[in-house]
């Protein structure tokens, strides 16, 4: 079986792991994770980076950094992880579920603009697949209704939006670190904070609500309760995992790419005969090779594929149901404006396998039965 997803590996993690596990601090902020949070903030030159437990975890501490709480709105696509919404939902605010472009996927200007009432108080985006959103229509927006905008960015490290990292134009962004990621460590986020006055706030919620990290730098002879906070620290050992992936990152990136770009040029044909459509890159926008997709033609014929695939031994998978449809999307949300693609959409995409290492035989294998499929 040619697996959806193999996590990353790059043959340095038990090195750095043991090395971790040989120094005195294994928590949080521990020296792997200090190596981990200056690759980002030079890599990505965002004022601030801060490792988490998940992507979700850095969300959560958005909520916190922007005091959402009952009253407020968050405007968000339906198309997303549920994190995402959680995140607000937790402190009591109202989601506003908007409709996402056909073509990317990704939450549309004009249907945020009409989302907005005097309730709103925070954008949050969503880059899917690592393609960005269009950022320049959206901060003008927030702009105009002096709003937050939140980048979740879990799929688009090292993605770009004219030049700019994914996760450094907007206020926050949040990053992932989950095994199904580009960089990996099993578990793990990081917080992107590009508004310098929320940076001290920022790493007193992380610290469980106190200056802890004054206190570590010198700054104050004692540390107390400053906020309210939580435990957001990823520990050492999974930080030294993590850093062995950013020393291969560029690496990593390439190999995903050329996976990318080999199934894009072998599907060609196949989508001019209008059986598929494939994944839209805006000129703008440079992507990670994060996820691979074709759409169908509706959902009964994704799920003939899916299951073709499957006894051809190939893990091919869909992909979110739209959050205003399900159970809690209902009791904390709502959809403003027409659902003309998010529902339609979502029902016919199918990902293909694609991970770091993965051989061309296999993508070969994997193409050859999607024409055969189709019968082409």
């Amino acid at each position: 079986m040619i697996p959806f997803n193999k996590p990353c590996v790059t043959g340095k993690e038990k090195e750095y792991m043991q090395e971790a596990i040989q120094e005195p601090k294994l928590s949080g902020n521990g020296p792997f994770g200090k190596k981990c949070t200056k690759w980002l903030e030079d890599r990505l030159k965002c004022e601030k980076a801060l490792l988490t437990p998940s992507c979700t975890a850095a969300l959560e501490m958005t909520a916190l950094l922007i005091d959402a709480t009952e009253g407020d709105e968050i405007i968000m696509p339906s198309y997303t992880f549920v994190s995402t919404a959680n995140a607000y939902a937790l402190k009591g605010a109202a989601i506003r579920f908007v409709d996402v472009q056909a073509d990317t996927m990704n939450i549309d200007p004009i249907a945020i603009e009409h989302a907005i009432t005097e309730h709103t108080k925070a954008i949050v985006v969503v880059h899917y697949a690592g393609i960005a959103c269009d950022m320049d229509e959206i901060m003008k927006i927030a702009d105009r209704h002096d709003l937050w905008v939140i980048e979740d960015a879990a799929q688009a490290l090292l993605s770009t939006y004219k030049g700019k990292p994914l996760g450094t134009i907007g206020h926050f962004g949040t990053i992932s670190f989950h095994e199904t990621k580009n960089y990996t460590c099993g578990e793990g986020g990081a917080l992107l904070i590009n508004h310098e006055s929320a940076v001290n706030r920022a790493e007193i919620i992380q610290e469980k609500g106190t200056n802890r990290s004054q206190f570590l730098k010198g700054m104050v002879d004692k540390y107390t309760w400053r906020d309210i906070g939580s435990s957001y620290l990823l520990s050492d050992i999974n930080a030294a995992y993590l850093y062995a992936q950013f020393q291969f990152a560029d690496k990593i990136n390439e190999d995903r790419i050329d996976s990318w770009n080999h199934y894009y040029e072998t599907l060609k044909p196949l989508m001019k005969t209008g059986k598929i459509s494939l994944p839209y890159v805006p000129d703008e926008c440079v992507h990670n090779g994060h996820m691979f997709y074709v759409k169908t033609e509706n959902e009964k014929v994704r799920q003939q594929l899916i299951d073709y695939l499957k006894d051809q031994s190939v893990m091919a998978v869909s992909h979110y149901v739209p959050l205003h449809s399900s159970h809690a999307g209902e009791m904390y949300g709502k959809f403003i404006g027409e659902d003309q693609f998010t529902t339609k959409d979502s029902e016919r995409i199918v990902r293909l396998p694609l991970y770091y290492g993965m051989e061309e035989e296999d993508i070969n294998h994997v193409v050859n039965h999607l024409y055969k499929f189709f019968k082409i």
